[in-house]
Order: C-alpha cells, then sequence, then structure tokens
C-alpha cells in the first residue's frame, strides 16, 4: 500500500505565501497544503492557458477557509469540508489554512511551474 504524510514527505516548496509538503504515490500527488499568508492564487495563474488552474484536485480542508472562483459561481470551502475542484479554478485561502490535496502529478506540474514562475520560486 502507497501511504504518505506531512512529516513523510519527500519533496518541500515554499512559494512565499504557502509550505507545500508533497509526495507522488502512483501518479497521483498528495499535497499537504499551510497557507502562511492570505492570498489569491489568480495572479499567479495568470500564466497558464485559461488564466485559471487546469488540474482537478480532491481534498480535505484540515483547518480554516478557501474561496474558490469559476467563471461561473464562487464555492466556499471551510474545515471539515471535504471537497473536487474541476479544472478552470482560482482559490483564494486564508492565512492559517491547513488542507490535504490529491491531484494527477502531470496535470499538477504545469500548474506548479507557472506558480513558481509567478513567485520567483
Amino acid at each position: 500500500m502507497a501511504k504518505t504524510s506531512s512529516a513523510a514527505a519527500d519533496r518541500v516548496a515554499d512559494y512565499g505565501v504557502a509550505i507545500d509538503r508533497s509526495t507522488e504515490l502512483d501518479g497521483i500527488t498528495v499535497n499537504f497544503v499551510t497557507i502562511t499568508k492570505s492570498h489569491d492564487l489568480a495572479p499567479m495563474l495568470a500564466a497558464l492557458p485559461t488564466g485559471k488552474c487546469t488540474c482537478p484536485h480532491w481534498g480535505y480542508v484540515v483547518k480554516g477557509r478557501v474561496v474558490v472562483r469559476y467563471d461561473d459561481r464562487e464555492e466556499v470551502l471551510e474545515t471539515g469540508d471535504a471537497f473536487y475542484m474541476t479544472p478552470g479554478h482560482a482559490p483564494e485561502a486564508e492565512e492559517g489554512t491547513e488542507l490535504i490535496q490529491f491531484s494527477p502529478t502531470d496535470q499538477l506540474a504545469e500548474v506548479e511551474a507557472a506558480i513558481a514562475a509567478a513567485t520567483g520560486s
């Protein structure tokens, strides 16, 4: 059985507004995300083809609040919520938010590269 934890994550990235601890498990990346500063990811996603995140994500909000904007709606995720974000979203997260997220590794790589370029990470 493949498994991981925040402490066992083999990759740690500091994006300035979030700390991301992640591990790939058979084509799925598991991210343990801690938001260190309230922020809107929309400007960091602007370089992607649609200007929004192109990767689907499944996950759970351990604590805090995330507002997810789509072209036609806005969804609020709060402590205790399990979620599915379809491609075409731009999230905004509050400082102190913690979440666990599962994403297809190949699709996530493109999004992470755009965020890293936007933040200089």
